[in-house]
């Protein structure tokens, strides 16, 4: 079988949910090879070797820890010129993205960004124009490098024995020119990471002010869910952008989406509409929103979350 190159995205050596997506869409698609890049492989390992890697590139070369995103288009670029692999596998965030751009330049090859599924030739569909519309789209020259939206496919382990291989990568003075001075770790609560939570509470105009997305975040810890916010609240100062879901926030697709005080404009079903079980909650029967939806409650939010919450740690207890 071709082999298939994922790019490993990871957070101090562990693996980031959307590399195990990748494995696993890859073993759909030939051989899959895990390109890991940086410090912390050790940590990695089991992790890659259980979703299926047959062979991993490791990159630990010290500098390219110490600058932004090049390098890793660079280990890219030498690995494909060595192995020609069928296809690229780069996780669609903005990073992945980037990543993606500049391969592409360097193996003059094209490049597909945002498929929610890769099937037999690597075509891939994309899901555009607010979610309105799903297209299909395939490379037609060099090699296919496709970046992949978290939680499009679910992760299934097939544990395996890799090989390794060690890649030294001379830098270029390009890749050089942007530098980490300094790294802050972020505080992290208890809650899941949003788009790779398996359940997903928002919150929306409808709750009215920023002290109100208390009820969210109870809601949501009643479930062991992640917090996401609809455009127009997070416009309004009531919750951090980066918890926005939506075309221009962050695509989700868990288990269970529940849409609270949420009008369901296109901008933010764009976000959440390949959610596997969606519900909303909102005292307008008319909501766009309920066109989506498989279970929706038509009522006021400030009495139905209470309820719905002290129902649900009861039956925890």
């Amino acid at each position: 079988m071709a082999e298939v190159l994922v790019l490993v995205e990871h957070f101090e050596g562990t693996p980031k949910k959307v590399t195990l997506e990748l494995l696993t869409l890859a073993r759909s698609l030939g051989e899959p090879s895990a390109v890991y890049v940086g410090a912390g492989y050790d940590t990695a390992k089991a992790a890659l070797a259980e979703y299926g890697a047959q062979k991993v590139y490791i990159a630990a070369d010290a500098d390219l820890d110490n600058y932004i995103i090049a390098p890793k288009a660079e280990v890219l670029a030498q690995i494909v010129g060595s192995a020609s692999p069928a296809a690229v596998l780069i996780p669609s965030s903005p990073e992945g993205k980037e990543i993606a751009a500049r391969l592409a330049v360097k193996l003059d090859s094209g490049v597909v960004t945002d498929a929610v599924g890769v099937g037999d030739g690597f075509v891939c569909d994309q899901s555009i124009f607010g979610g309105g519309y799903t297209v299909k789209s395939q490379v037609s020259k060099g090699t296919p490098i496709i970046t992949v939206r978290p939680n499009s496919t679910p992760p299934e382990p097939a544990p395996a024995t890799p090989s390794e291989e060690q890649v030294s990568v001379s830098l270029s003075d390009a890749a050089k020119k942007a530098k980490v001075l300094e790294r802050v770790s972020e505080k992290k609560g208890g809650r899941p990471e949003l788009t790779e939570a398996e359940i997903v509470v928002s919150g929306g105009r409808g709750l009215g002010a920023a002290e109100h997305f208390a009820l969210i975040e109870k809601f949501a810890d009643s479930l062991g869910a992640a917090v996401g916010a609809s455009r127009a609240a997070t416009d309004a100062g009531w919750y951090p952008h980066q918890n926005q879901v939506g075309q221009t926030g962050k695509t989700v697709s868990p288990q269970l989406y529940i849409a609270v005080g949420i009008s369901g404009a296109i901008q933010h079903r764009a976000g959440m509409q390949t959610s596997k079980t969606i519900v909303a909650i909102n005292k307008d029967p008319e909501a766009p929103i309920f066109e989506l939806v498989d279970f929706g409650v038509v009522g006021d939010l400030f009495e139905v979350v209470p309820q719905v919450t002290e129902q649900i740690e009861a039956r925890k207890g």
